[in-house]
């Protein structure tokens, strides 16, 4: 399903944020891929999203060649890709409904079904009566579970999560943790990035574990090793 060939990325000829990264990730699966903050962590998932493409080497994604993706093919990606960021990215003059709504707006789908789908996501996510909440009234944690919704109303192939609990407290990230895990557990492949042994150590699932750009580790139930 998702592939990276041989790929490094340099930023505007400077020494390379990653380099000769390989890895394949198999549909249904659960993967952290761990490292110090500045490892190139967020660099691979800008790559798989399209946001950046590679210096060198090749990524791939389904059908999708990120190398190659035109403007036009580039939003039926992100559809088939859930992103959830650690600060949220959510839209604060909007109430939750509304925030989860729009990524299906843009999408053209019509009303009632927009409707149906934030609900159903909503009570997936465990706040099925904060719909008509504003972004201002929720916890950290019920933020990240909106985020988490937005990520999965378009129904992707893959939800990939950056530092996704990095601003939570333990309870919250035992909360956040175990949602993704239930997610995973419906079909749907989960690419986590995070710093966080602790997470990695409890998950007990394939770790890719980066330093200096370069993959040092790739091992079925691991545990981070720092």
């Amino acid at each position: 399903m998702i592939n990276f060939q041989n790929v490094s990325k340099s930023y505007n000829g400077f020494e390379p944020t990653i380099r000769d990264i390989n890895f394949a990730v198999e549909p249904k699966e659960f993967v952290s891929i761990v490292g110090q903050s500045g490892a190139g962590k967020s660099t691979i998932i800008k790559l798989l999203i399209g946001e950046e493409r590679p210096t060198k080497g090749r990524v791939t994604f389904a059908q999708y060649d990120i190398n190659k993706i035109t403007s036009r093919d580039l939003p039926k990606l992100r559809r088939r890709i859930g992103v959830v960021f650690q600060d949220f990215k959510l839209l604060n003059t909007k109430n939750v409904h509304e925030n989860i709504a729009f990524a299906l707006e843009v999408g053209g789908k019509p009303e009632n079904e927009i409707n149906d789908l934030v609900m159903e996501v909503l009570d997936l996510v465990g706040i099925p009566g904060k719909g008509k909440s504003f972004i201002h009234q929720l916890s950290g944690g019920e933020k990240q579970r909106v985020a988490i919704a937005r990520a999965m109303v378009n129904r992707p192939d893959v939800v990939v999560a950056d530092e996704p609990t990095g601003n939570l407290d333990p309870l919250n990230t035992n909360g956040i943790l175990h949602l993704l895990k239930k997610i995973n557990e419906m079909g749907t492949t989960v690419m986590l990035a995070t710093h966080n042994k602790d997470i990695v150590n409890d998950l007990k699932r394939r770790v890719i574990t980066i330093e200096d750009g370069r993959i040092v580790r790739d091992e079925e139930n691991s545990k981070y090793h720092i």
